[in-house]
């Protein structure tokens, strides 16, 4: 698919042609008395290539585009939503009924600013290429291992998004991502193994590499290993530790703080007696917000405030919470640039993209090479820790290590610990970083952990 065959759009930001005028929405909400409105709107186009068995299996299309009207009466909030054509009257009165059902608030729009229209970014991929990446990774993956059956999706995705509102805001521009996802099953037996991996960049897609990392886990995985019972070094590769880092994150939500749920945060409603200057991460982590890094780089939030470059922790220190408009007023700190939807039909909400974690010098053969006995982690079977930071977790992909040499899969192992202890006794950060969702992380070794396994093979 060229980049003529996408879906015709207007000279205005992108967005299609069909799709309600946000200037006819925000006219008619302040003919019915609205103090002030925006309407944000986002549209998306894919062409998933899907691989089962080791042939290609499908092409789809998957088109949507919704509008999303926000708007105040009598300082009451209302928020109404429509996918696809709709009556822009029938939305306007939807915003105004549902505003009467809540309470007063501050209005919270953005004013116009000085850089409202923006490079697209990413360019679109024809089919045929993806087809070919599959091909080739699979491919790949076969000439090491002839058994194993391989499933993949190869997809390239443009979404446009525009943020228009009543103060004067008009921002806008379109995105182009392209995915994989790459998975081999091995059965042997009764002994069955499923590895798997992903990728997700602009303009170009690596098909090897991604192919040889899952090659690499089958290799290690020939022989299983027992393992031992205690606390021992862990090895988080990059693509586990993201279990880690989502923790972090609730940890770092301005709202969080404010509700006193976050460990990090002071007394309920405040900052006061909040950690902010304190160590709360070993010292060797650094973890800070890129907003021009990797294939998530977006130029504003939901809100229409410009993204920024920020550092939350710095040598383990704590600097920022990060913030929507509304969070950041309460809590006194103002918008970090951070007012994310949820969904289409969501009220903008503090989240995190573009979170990178300071990589270190070694690779993951140097990591492994350096434990003299441990446990590493590649694939967990269970959700994550949450913001408590305990967690207990099978193991549903992970090798065991002896003199820094992997001995084999593990099987029947569980993990136990507690992730903001475990972050103050990292023992080396890998220089391996790739993006797992907008989160860019090394592989990590920490100390401490339980390990529970069997002692036989």
């Amino acid at each position: 698919m060229g980049a003529a065959e996408w879906p015709e759009v207007s000279a205005t930001n992108g967005i299609a042609t069909g799709a309600i005028e946000p200037e006819q929405l925000l006219d008619l909400a302040q003919r019915a008395g609205a103090e002030a409105a925006e309407v944000y709107q986002s549209q998306s186009l894919s062409r998933p290539v899907s691989f089962e068995a080791n042939r290609l299996k499908q092409i789809e299309s998957a088109q949507a585009a919704g509008t999303a009207l926000r708007l105040w009466k009598n300082g009451r909030p209302g928020l109404a939503v429509a996918y696809g054509p709709v009556d822009a009257q029938a939305l306007v009165e939807r915003a105004i009924a549902l505003s009467a059902l809540n309470d007063p608030e501050d209005i919270e729009l953005a004013d116009s600013a000085a850089a409202d229209h923006y490079p697209d970014l990413g360019q679109a991929i024809a089919v045929e290429q993806l087809i070919e990446w599959g091909k080739s990774a699979i491919t790949h993956i076969r000439d090491h291992h002839p058994d194993v059956l391989c499933s993949a999706e190869w997809e390239a995705d443009v979404e446009t998004t525009r943020l228009v509102n009543s103060r004067g805001l008009d921002c806008g521009y379109s995105d182009t991502t392209l995915g994989c996802y790459l998975s081999a099953e091995w059965v042997r037996g009764d002994d069955f193994l499923y590895v798997a991996d992903g990728q997700t960049q602009r303009d170009q897609l690596d098909p090897i590499a991604i192919a040889q990392q899952v090659v690499q886990r089958l290799d290690w995985s020939r022989q299983n290993a027992a393992t031992l019972t205690g606390r021992l070094p862990v090895l988080f590769t990059a693509k586990a530790a993201d279990m880690l880092w989502g923790t972090v994150q609730a940890a770092l939500n301005g709202k969080q703080a404010l509700e006193g749920a976050s460990p990090w945060g002071g007394q309920t409603g405040k900052l006061e007696g909040s950690r902010l200057g304190d160590r709360v991460l070993d010292g060797g982590v650094t973890l800070s917000q890129q907003p021009e890094a990797g294939p998530y780089s977006c130029p504003f939030d939901d809100e229409g405030t410009a993204t920024r470059a920020i550092d939350f922790v710095k040598d383990g220190v704590l600097q920022s919470f990060y913030a929507d408009r509304k969070t950041g007023r309460r809590l006194g700190i103002g918008t970090t640039g951070n007012g994310f939807r949820p969904g289409l039909g969501s009220y903008p909400a503090p989240g995190l993209f573009n979170m990178v974690i300071t990589p270190g010098q070694d690779s993951l053969e140097q990591l492994i090479a350096n434990l003299p006995s441990g446990l590493i982690i590649d694939q967990m079977l269970g959700g994550g820790a949450g913001i408590s930071g305990d967690f207990s977790v099978n193991i549903d992909l992970g090798f065991w290590v002896e003199q820094g040499q992997i001995v084999g899969r593990v099987k029947d192992t569980m993990v136990a610990g507690n992730v903001y202890a475990a972050l103050k006794q990292v023992v080396a950060l890998g220089g391996d970083a790739e993006w797992n969702g907008s989160c860019y992380t090394p592989s990590i070794v920490v100390d401490g952990l339980s390990i529970t396994g069997r002692s036989g093979d």
